[in-house]
């Protein structure tokens, strides 16, 4: 499907893979770490964590050999899914975290500060909502491309 998201709800579009996602970004490399944190059936995580593995999110590296164990390594197409699982985060703490608030805070490691991240335009600076950008097909050739800035 010509579709960037529906491509990437194809990999990651199930609930139990983005918090996976979560926990492996998070620090958690072992099955049996993941799975007690998520309290997920074992072959449903089998299934999804290989599926992570073909889909090239997750390197699994053998630590154990009898009886075989691995861990899970991100890669960089895991690291770069990271503001996607934080905007999610920010969704849900804005409209379903209730009366007792967010279960749990951001806090930016390099400053040690609570966050609340936003997306920017990496030529403007300006903050970006669904509002602030529009979808446009890439252009063709050079000529389309220069049309396309003019217009």
């Amino acid at each position: 499907m010509p579709c960037s998201i529906a491509r990437t709800l194809d990999i990651v579009g199930e609930g139990w893979t983005l918090l996976i996602m979560r926990d492996i970004n998070q620090g958690l490399r072992r099955f049996d770490e993941i799975q007690k944190s998520l309290g997920i059936a074992t072959n449903v995580l089998t299934a999804r964590l290989k599926r992570l593995v073909e889909a090239g999110l997750l390197d699994q590296r053998a630590y154990q050999e009898r009886p075989p164990r691995y861990e899970y390594e991100p890669t960089q197409m895991a690291r770069d899914l990271a503001p996607v699982l934080i905007s999610l985060v920010l969704w849900g703490d804005k409209y379903l975290a209730g009366a007792k608030g967010p279960p749990r805070l951001l806090v930016h490691n390099t400053c040690g500060h609570l966050t609340s991240p936003r997306l920017l335009c990496s030529h403007c600076n300006e903050p970006i909502g669904t509002r602030g950008v529009r979808m446009v097909p890439p252009p063709k050739t050079r000529k389309q491309a220069v049309a396309t800035q003019r217009g």
